[in-house]
This record gives C-alpha cells, structure tokens and sequence, in this order.
C-alpha cells in the first residue's frame, strides 16, 4: 500500500456526484493530499443529489483549482502525482480526454496523467452505452486509462446506498495500490462460498 502522496480529482457533472465526495473522504482519512478540480455542471448535479454546495465540496479538499486554470500544477507532468481518478466521469469529459483536444483543466490534468504514464480511472457514468461510447473507451484503454463505471458489489451485502458507493469508490482506489478500510474484501472480510466442483 502506498502511504502519502497526491492523487488529483475530478468531479463532473454526471449522475453520482457521491462518488467525487466519498474519494475526497477517503483521501482525508488515508493522509493522501488530493487536489480537486470540478467541472461547472457539477455544481448542479451535487446540490441535486447530495444537498451539498461547491465551497463544501472544496472544503474536503486539500488543493481545489479552478476549471479555468489551465496554469495550475496539476496541468504539468513535473508535479508529481499518483494519477487521477475522475468520479463521477461525463461521456463529455471523457470523449474530449480520448481525443487529446483539452479545452478545461480537468481534461488537460487527464492528459498530463496520461503522458506521465499515471493511472488515470474514469468512473464513467452512463447507460447504456451505444457504439460510440465504447469505442471512445477501447480508444482510451488503448491510451493507457482504465474505465471503471461504478456498479453495484452485491456479494458484498451493502447495507445501504452509501455503503455501494464506498465499495465502488474504494474498488477505484484500488487501482492506485490505495487501500480504504471502507471497503469488503472477498476471502477477507467476506466468507467465500466453497464451489460444488472443489
């Protein structure tokens, strides 16, 4: 498990604003300082679905960076990072990522991510998927980004919706060798049923 660091957040205006909240937490309870960057039609979608406003979303962050502000440290590949996770991630965010065409810091923080040879995690919330769409993800997978749509782990028995979204958020995390105590392991924290054929 890799202990400190800087993972850089995206947060876009798809359904599951959750999912950006609940990576800046586990972040904070982690020690792993994350720099923040929402798109504007996320504001939208997390007063909508979470209640909670732009500056509260900021306030969980250790760095927020303005979408504007293609200046920012984020935006080169000399500001050393984990990676980046974009959760939630619009099929717009990431079919201007998959063309290199970077137009607001969240996708150029992407490309950088990219380039550097990072993991880049797109949450990628939408369905279905029409060919368009899966093709833009083959292109991306191609690129070197892992495309992880938050679904469900029924095994896991989640009590709730929030305990769903930390599962999903924590499965993401994963991908940075990240490991949040949020979420169930199976053979670990889960009895793993024997197979009638072992």
């Amino acid at each position: 498990m890799k202990s400190g660091g800087r993972l850089v957040v995206g947060v876009t205006g798809a359904s599951g604003a959750a999912y950006g909240v609940r990576t800046l937490d586990a972040c904070r309870e982690m020690g792993i300082e994350s720099h923040l960057v929402a798109t504007r039609a996320a504001a939208l979608t997390l007063k909508l679905e979470t209640g909670l406003s732009v500056a509260e979303l900021n306030a969980r962050a250790s760095v927020t960076y303005k979408l504007t502000d293609v200046g920012a440290a984020i935006a080169s590949g000399s500001f050393r990072t984990l990676g980046m996770i974009v959760a939630p991630c619009s099929v717009r965010t990431m079919s201007e990522i998959a063309t290199g065409v970077t137009s607001s810091l969240i996708t150029r923080a992407a490309d950088v991510t990219l380039k550097e040879r990072r993991p880049l995690v797109l949450m990628v919330r939408e369905t279905p998927f029409h060919l368009g769409h899966l093709r833009t993800m083959v292109a991306l997978t191609e690129m070197g980004a892992i495309i992880a749509p938050p679904l469900p782990a029924l095994y896991a028995k989640p009590p709730s919706i929030e305990a769903m979204i930390d599962q999903s958020v924590g499965r993401a995390l994963d991908l940075f060798g990240l490991d949040w105590d949020a979420v169930k392991r199976w053979g670990e924290d889960l009895d793993v049923v024997a197979s009638e054929d072992s």
